[in-house]
Order: structure tokens, then sequence, then C-alpha cells
């Protein structure tokens, strides 16, 4: 299964063959554990930038937007790496911005940004409420930095069939609001900055 094509991956994937998406998990996850683990990383962190990083693969295939100019597996490390670097420049970002700026031009930048950053906050809250008990649970402890190990124990779930669930409630999340008029328009003024 490890010497599959990457046209039968990619139609695997947009399949949802299950049997794809593990060798695809097992020939990949390696390289971006091991990435991870060398920046600053932890194994949590490894699950979460894999299934985002395969999430918006999967996105692009299904839209048909994703044009490949090298191996999947290349791509995939570089959406990879990419998601990750933006998460430790966030987390160094929120040091820093503790400082007042001085500069005009900088305040109104991020008095925008920060007016941005409520719209998109009020999208995110506006769909989440419309998930599932069980898809909100996930996500809320998630999103309280429990592990998948403990977000297990709090809910009952099986580990695999937690991270699975994650998967899928992360996945219906963003479709919802990436079908939403707001966040269409904040998209559009972000790629127009």
């Amino acid at each position: 299964m490890s010497n599959i094509d990457d046209q039968n991956i990619i139609e695997g994937i947009v399949a949802g063959d299950e049997a794809v998406f593990k060798a695809f998990y097992k020939k990949n996850r390696k390289y971006i554990r091991q990435y991870i683990l060398k920046n600053s990383g932890n194994e949590d962190d490894v699950e979460d930038v894999f299934q985002d990083a395969f999430v918006f693969i999967y996105q692009k295939l299904k839209t048909g937007s994703l044009e490949l100019r090298s191996p999947l597996s290349t791509y995939f490390y570089g959406v990879s790496k990419n998601i990750w670097r933006n998460r430790l420049r966030k987390n160094r970002k929120l040091v820093v911005t503790e400082e007042i700026p001085e500069d005009t031009e900088i305040i109104e930048a991020s008095i925008v940004q920060e007016i941005e950053d409520k719209e998109r906050e009020h999208v995110y809250r506006k769909h989440f409420v419309h998930l599932s008990d069980a898809c909100r649970q996930v996500l809320q402890l998630l999103f309280e930095g429990k592990s998948m190990k403990q977000i297990s124990e709090i809910t009952g779930y099986a580990e695999g069939y937690t991270r699975k669930k994650k998967f899928e409630c992360k996945k219906h999340l963003i479709e919802m609001i990436e079908q939403d008029p707001i966040y269409q328009e904040l998209k559009a003024t972000s790629e127009n900055k």
C-alpha cells in the first residue's frame, strides 16, 4: 500500500478510503513529528498539525484547487511546516503585543486587526453553537488545552475515536464557517492586504 502513486492517493483521500488515509498517515507522520518535536512541539502538536494540514489538503482536493508541482508528501510536509511556523509565530506574537506601540499607523492597524479578529470570533461562535453536543464538548475541551488522553477520559470515548471525532467536528465547523458570507468578506479583506 505504501507504493501507491500520488494520483491513487488523491483519489483515495477524496473518496474517503480509510486504507489510503492510514497509509498516507503512516508514511508522512514521522517527518511531521520529527520537524515539530525539533521545533518546540509535543506529541499533541504533531497530531493537531497533521490533522489541520490534512483537512487543508482535503478541502483543496474537494474543490479541485490543489495544483501539485511536487510529490504530494512534499507538499503535505510544506503545509505542515507552515501551519507549525504560524502557530509558533502567533504564540510569540502574543508575548510581543504586551508592549504599547508608539506609531499611530501601527495602532490603527492593530485596531483594524482587533475588529477583524472579533468578527472572525463572532462567525466562529455563531457556527459553533450549531454543532452537536458531542462535537461542542470535544472541541471546547481541546480549546481549553486538554490533551487527547484527557478529552478521552472526560468524554468516555476511546482515544482513537476522540481523534476521529475531533477531525470530523473541526471539518464540519470549517465547512459551515466557509459558507458564511461574513467569512467570505473577511477572507477577501485579508487577501487584499
